[in-house]
């Protein structure tokens, strides 16, 4: 029996309906690698949890190796200090290509790498004392040179090396505090005044607040370029189905299709579950085809995972928040007004406003339009509803 393509979680073998984003990366990566230099400034693609960021950076990562480049991937985390991860992440990546710089070069590159991770990786240290200072008017100096020293330094020995440069791939970069957000931000607008030295492109991914928290880390952050990511369109959805299962010898049933693609409403990690529930109920060999039956005997299964998600959701709120999106749930399942959520909790429309920001940071509602939001997980809405039931 081939194997399940579409498990739940792992970056997909094929990417669907991203054709357009992937043509921003690859033109990042192609101006780098034919002129070797800054591929432009810090390109971001933003949207709530599920829709496929992780999947577009996996997939550009690729392309990037495919090309030539060293790649160097930060998973950010409130957990850890960002600015050392990128520090780690760069030279796990150079380490693994052999494209430590060499000489006098590799010594003082070696020399900055243990000054920003000792510097800005450990508590108590001089400049994370610093970053964590909420009075600060700027970001630490002395982490945004080493930072620049240090990309530049990588940078350039993958291309004297041979390679087309170095990409740095950042996901969930709204996690990064604000000071660590100006560093980054600083550092790439001071590489960009030497952009004919600096073979580097830098690509990121986060949820919808990314963009406004760049913006407020730094003014020119708004510099930055912000693509949104969208659900897929039902052409997409269909070849995000198809496409995988046909790699293993497996074909679709067009009622199945349907079904599916009605179901997920284009949302991309529910096409993911719902295609491997389906597969698991099937069972396929080489040569089958998945039915509507198997679409049916696996979606008891899928949405019981997609209830656990909203079960987690709703108990990681706070009491407020789960006030807040009684009251938006109440108003429907698709864009709600602010007047009227804070008609649905009795509060003037002025009370709303902290536990909505703090569930748009979570990636449990976004902003979509002047004074409207939505869910970001399909079900959302009812699953909330159904409390009230209970």
């Amino acid at each position: 029996m081939p194997s399940n393509p579409y498990t739940p979680g792992q970056v997909p073998r094929i990417l669907a309906g991203r054709a357009v984003e992937m043509r921003r990366i690859e033109d990042l990566l192609a101006r780098v690698a034919t002129y070797g230099e800054l591929g432009g400034p810090l390109l971001v693609f933003h949207a709530p949890r599920g829709i496929g960021k992780t999947s577009l950076l996996r997939a550009g990562q690729r392309r990037a190796v495919e090309s030539g480049f060293v790649t160097a991937w930060v998973a950010c985390s409130r957990q850890q200090p960002v600015l050392a991860e990128i520090a780690y992440g760069i030279a796990r990546a150079l380490e693994r290509a052999d494209a430590v710089p060499a000489g006098a070069a590799g010594n003082r590159w070696r020399g900055q790498l243990e000054r920003l991770t000792v510097e800005v990786g450990i508590p108590g240290a001089k400049v994370q004392a610093e970053l964590s200072r909420k009075e600060a008017a700027a970001p630490p100096h002395a982490a945004i040179g080493v930072l620049e020293s240090l990309l530049h330094e990588a940078a350039a020995s993958v291309r004297q090396q041979g390679g087309a440069g170095l990409l740095l791939l950042l996901d969930e970069l709204h996690t990064a505090s604000a000071d660590e957000m100006a560093v980054l931000l600083n550092t790439l607008q001071n590489l960009d005044g030497e952009r004919t030295d600096n073979p580097l492109a830098t690509v990121a991914a986060g949820l919808p607040v990314t963009p406004e928290a760049l913006t407020r880390a730094a003014t020119f952050g708004e510099r930055s370029s912000f693509v949104s990511l969208e659900v897929l369109s039902d052409d997409d959805a269909r070849a995000a189905l198809v496409a995988p299962a046909d790699a293993e010898g497996v074909g679709w049933s067009e009622a199945a299709l349907a079904a599916i693609v009605a179901e997920s409403r284009g949302y991309p990690y529910l096409i993911q579950l719902l295609g491997s529930t389906t597969w698991d109920a099937a069972a396929p060999g080489t040569g089958d085809r998945l039915t509507l039956a198997a679409v049916k005997r696996g979606l008891p299964v899928a949405r019981d995972q997609l209830a656990a998600m909203h079960r987690a959701r709703w108990g990681a709120a706070s009491r407020l928040e789960q006030r807040f999106l009684a009251a938006m749930a109440a108003a429907g399942d698709g864009n709600v007004t602010r007047a009227a959520i804070a008609a649905g909790m009795e509060v003037d429309s002025r009370a709303i406003s902290v536990p909505r920001e703090r569930l748009i940071e979570k990636g449990v509602i976004e902003p979509v339009g002047h004074g409207l939001v939505r869910f970001t997980l399909p079900g959302f809405g009812a699953f909330v509803r159904s409390l009230d039931d209970a």
